[in-house]
């Protein structure tokens, strides 16, 4: 049995709306407004997403973003859903320390949380190593066309040739990175959420950056393994961390205990997915029979439970 944790002090929702509620911040004229984010542990600045689909209307800032500073440098953790975020998020680095970006890490290639890495390739002297999973290269040169023609649709703009970047060196398995003083473990894990996940460790204050492979109020949203990922998060519930942060949602000082919602989501859409497939449901009945878990509190449901149900039937199908 895992040691379970005891929570912190302050409640993090309470860190959050001091954190909005600050006096404005200064900025150079015409600069990109720094984006507001909270140190929810020394040097751990976390911006929190909004839960709304990623769309021109909020810049496509719906994924939390973060970036810890060492004595010699700063890694930025996820860099957000647009350039525009980019450059906030970068704005908001500068209002912190002078040090340079030397680390640009991607928890996986979705939109939402790499979109911002162009506003990083010339942001030094020397450009910062962009990091990920071994097999993000390969995920994100398979949805590049697709990434442009959405943000050209949805949000009436098109992305500039440098907008969308790969990585300069990937993870095949763990990966220690310094920052000065200060060591962070990024470890690649199987097919999950995605087949590209990444989590970040930060031993110095026990944070773990789990991208999406957690997801807290934002309904999970599968694009991967639905069994993968429940064997993932058997294996990140025996992490013993101080402070966990998801992809969306309020972090956590109570791990493994944050992953309960996520878990009962999760085993719910396995046993209705196959109980569908034994009762010799097509995927369109399927989809339309699987319902959410009684009582359920996730947001965002239209957009992403039924393309859940058959993301699931189509892994789940052909089981012996």
């Amino acid at each position: 049995m895992f040691k379970q944790l005891r929570a912190g002090c302050l409640a993090l929702g309470l860190l959050t709306r001091l954190a909005l509620a600050a006096a404005p911040l200064s900025e150079p004229p015409g600069a990109a407004p720094a984006l507001r984010m909270t140190e929810l542990a020394p040097g751990v600045h976390v911006q929190l997403g909004l839960h709304e689909p990623w769309q021109a209307s909020n810049a496509g800032n719906v994924a939390n973003l973060a970036f810890v500073v060492g004595k010699r440098c700063v890694a930025v953790i996820d860099s957000g859903g647009s350039p525009e975020i980019g450059r906030r998020l970068r704005a908001a680095i500068a209002l912190v320390t002078p040090l340079p970006v030397c680390y640009v890490i991607a928890t996986h290639a979705h939109p939402d949380h790499i979109l911002g890495h162009g506003a990083f390739s010339a942001a030094s002297p020397q450009a910062p190593e962009f990091v990920a999973h071994a097999r993000f290269a390969a995920a994100l040169g398979g949805r590049e066309r697709a990434y442009r023609n959405a943000v050209q649709r949805d949000f009436g703009k098109p992305l500039a040739p440098a907008d969308i970047v790969y990585p300069t060196l990937g993870v095949e398995a763990e990966l220690q990175i310094d920052l000065g003083g200060r060591q962070l473990l990024l470890r690649a894990w199987p097919t999950a959420h995605t087949d590209n996940d990444l989590t970040v460790w930060d031993s110095q204050t026990r944070t773990l950056f789990l991208g999406d492979l957690w997801f807290a109020g934002h309904l999970p949203v599968l694009d991967g393994r639905l069994l993968g990922w429940l064997a993932v998060m058997d294996a990140l519930a025996g992490i013993e961390a101080a402070l966990v942060v998801p992809g969306h949602g309020e972090p956590s000082r109570s791990w493994p205990a944050a992953l309960a919602s996520q878990r009962q989501y999760l085993e719910a859409l396995l046993r209705d997915t196959r109980a569908a497939i034994r009762n010799r449901r097509s995927l369109a009945q399927a989809v339309e029979q699987v319902a959410l878990p009684v009582a359920s509190a996730w947001l965002l449901t239209d957009l992403f439970h039924r393309r859940n149900v058959t993301a699931a039937y189509a892994e789940l199908e052909w089981e012996d």
